[in-house]
């Protein structure tokens, strides 16, 4: 019975993992607005870093019904074409939105400059050049190493070491 109906051919075709961790990668970041030391900049940080978490969910949703279209170019076409003259999709979604997630997670690591340095300079060095790479050189290896800095950066922040001085009494 099942095995005739379209809805089980349609689940039989190859998933957008890509996609799918890109999306669960990014629900997770917003997790970062609690792990960081609570000042002022990082609460702008952290608005700054949820809208681009809710940015690239768009972004991911939009990928997705691309993927959706398979081999269908001219479809395909269709839809970006669609998106490229809606400005209101566009830039919130595709071209400035996900970048403050970005933004926002360079932000909250500037509160280490001073005491984590390297770990920090990754951070805030790797996320403009991610899109400098992806955007105006349009080199994927480029891009992919400087994701690799840019997450290796927000582990070190986040695995740090706090000197914390002991007062016995």
């Amino acid at each position: 019975m099942f095995s005739n109906s379209t809805a089980f051919e349609y689940f039989k075709k190859p998933v957008d993992f890509a996609h799918w961790f890109n999306l669960i990668g990014a629900c997770l970041l917003l997790s970062f607005n609690n792990v960081f030391p609570k000042s002022r900049l990082n609460s702008v940080a952290s608005v700054i870093t949820a809208f681009g978490v809710v940015a690239h969910i768009g972004l991911c949703a939009i990928d997705f019904i691309m993927w959706s279209y398979g081999d269908n170019e001219v479809a395909k076409s269709a839809l970006s074409e669609h998106l490229s003259n809606t400005p209101s999709i566009l830039f919130p979604f595709v071209i400035i939105g996900p970048s403050l997630l970005f933004v926002g997670l360079a932000v909250h690591a500037l509160n280490f400059i001073k005491t984590h340095t390297v770990s920090a300079l990754m951070v805030i060095v790797g996320a403009p050049l991610v899109g400098f790479s992806f955007f105006i050189l349009k080199n994927g290896i480029l891009m992919l190493f400087s994701c690799v800095i840019f997450s290796l950066g927000l582990a070190f922040l986040l695995h740090r070491k706090d000197n914390k001085e002991v007062v016995i009494i």
